[in-house]
């Protein structure tokens, strides 16, 4: 049988590891897929250093159309990235017949939908492994090996770089700006570090995972975004005294009353594996009905763990690539007719517990002021610390946790407690999750 040819958009630190893999470990991949795999067209902007990297094993150009189009082609792997180019060039590939396996969240997160109907209308699969957690399998763990299971909920440490950052300020007690400098030294931040500190890459991987998990369309405008930036050394070190680290979570969970989807810092137990996990590692978190909690673990991001997704993809096209489109695992794991259209909670409608941080004025009647407020918005208190003051000083920080409220209740409570004239500034807020049976 003759092999698969494919076409790479894109050989920079991924396609480069895609390339290699591929070639290293071609006969076990051949023995795998069935027939040979063979990348014959590369398309780059840098052609010197593309020509470098393949050789003569295949064709470089710097215009990506002219692979989409060649009548040759059988799969197209975009790793371009962005959301402009890269949608024209997938959707071209789709209108060619090409199956298309891409790497990219933002593109998949934001106009997913229109690119399942086109691949869904021209018979053709989209495979996205790679655009979730780098090198852990999860899309495959959700859309089939999961598959008899009604998905409760996950959470997932779904960045590297935000991890690596709450972990060195977890380690060294040192100012988020401080650690930034030392990522981006490290080369685990961009230079423009916005969507990974912002929570922005999160919620692009959380809004494709949702979609597989429950059968429902991609939903990323509706998905509520918080980042890091804000965090001090001061409030990690109180959570650790607390028993918590603190984490940067994509959450979405099947409510009565709709579909959380939702990125934020987090205090989870010190006691959950998921806590554990430090630097630039990711980890999924999946319960199950019937499977009960599972948990996905390795590297996020990395040309050769990426390109282990990549090639899986590669490999599962292959076997299915003469196979009826009826017979096909659906993109988003439901058949396509099934998809529901559940609402999004708003952030305002979600129940989970809170941590807050106060500075007060050390001064008696504080602390019956601030319960008063929280027991006026039905709000209760697991847990309470109050800090000694510094010498000569007359302000002490107050740390509570609540038990389970709805959003909304605790944006009014901090409301009234921040006029209260013993408060001092603003009151922190992290939410927290037990990521137990709740």
């Amino acid at each position: 049988m003759n092999p698969i040819k494919v076409g790479l958009l894109g050989i920079g630190t991924v396609g480069g590891g895609t390339f290699e893999v591929l070639a290293r470990n071609q006969e076990e991949i051949t023995r795998r897929a069935g027939r040979g795999i063979e990348i014959t067209m590369v398309a780059d902007k840098d052609l010197e250093r593309a020509r470098k990297l393949v050789g003569k094993a295949a064709t470089v150009t710097a215009d990506a159309f002219e692979v989409v189009n060649h009548p040759d082609i059988d799969i197209v792997i975009e790793l371009i990235g962005g959301t402009t180019i890269a949608e024209q060039l997938i959707l071209k590939a789709i209108e060619n017949g090409k199956h298309v396996i891409t790497a990219n969240k933002a593109l998949l997160a934001t106009r997913g939908n229109e690119i399942f109907a086109a691949a869904r209308k021209h018979d053709v699969m989209v495979a996205f492994e790679a655009a979730v957690a780098g090198g852990i399998p999860i899309i495959k763990a959700l859309r089939e090996g999961l598959t008899a299971n009604r998905i409760e909920w996950i959470a997932g440490i779904i960045n590297g770089t935000s991890n690596f950052i709450l972990s060195e300020m977890r380690e060294k007690g040192s100012s988020f700006e401080t650690v930034l400098k030392e990522a981006q030294r490290l080369g685990y931040a961009e230079a423009d570090p916005t969507f990974d500190i912002e929570g922005i890459d999160a919620a692009h991987k959380l809004t494709i995972i949702a979609a597989i998990s429950f059968g429902i369309p991609m939903r990323f405008k509706d998905a509520y975004i918080e980042g890091i930036a804000q965090l001090t050394a001061a409030d990690i070190r109180y959570a650790e005294e607390l028993g918590y680290r603190i984490k940067l979570l994509g959450i979405t969970r099947r409510t009565p009353q709709g579909i959380e989807l939702r990125v934020h810092p987090t205090l989870i137990p010190k006691r959950r594996l998921i806590a554990n996990v430090e630097g630039v590692m990711n980890a999924i978190l999946v319960k199950g009905d019937a499977v009960g909690a599972t948990l996905y673990y390795g590297a996020g991001a990395g040309a050769y763990p990426t390109a282990s997704s990549v090639i899986a993809d590669l490999v599962d096209v292959t076997r299915m690539h003469t196979a009826d489109p009826e017979h096909r695992v659906p993109h988003l794991a439901f058949q396509p007719d099934q998809l529901s259209s559940v609402p999004i909670l708003p952030i305002t409608e979600v129940e989970t517990s809170y941590y807050l941080r106060m500075r007060v004025c050390d001064r008696p009647g504080v602390l019956a002021d601030i319960t008063r407020v929280l027991a006026d918005s039905s709000i209760s208190i697991d847990a309470m610390v109050q800090k000694e003051p510094s010498a000569g000083e007359e302000q002490v920080d107050i740390i509570m946790l609540t038990h389970l409220t709805v959003e909304r209740s605790v944006n009014v409570a901090i409301a009234r407690i921040e006029q209260l004239p013993v408060v001092v500034g603003r009151v922190t807020r992290i939410r927290m999750e037990q990521l137990g049976t709740h």
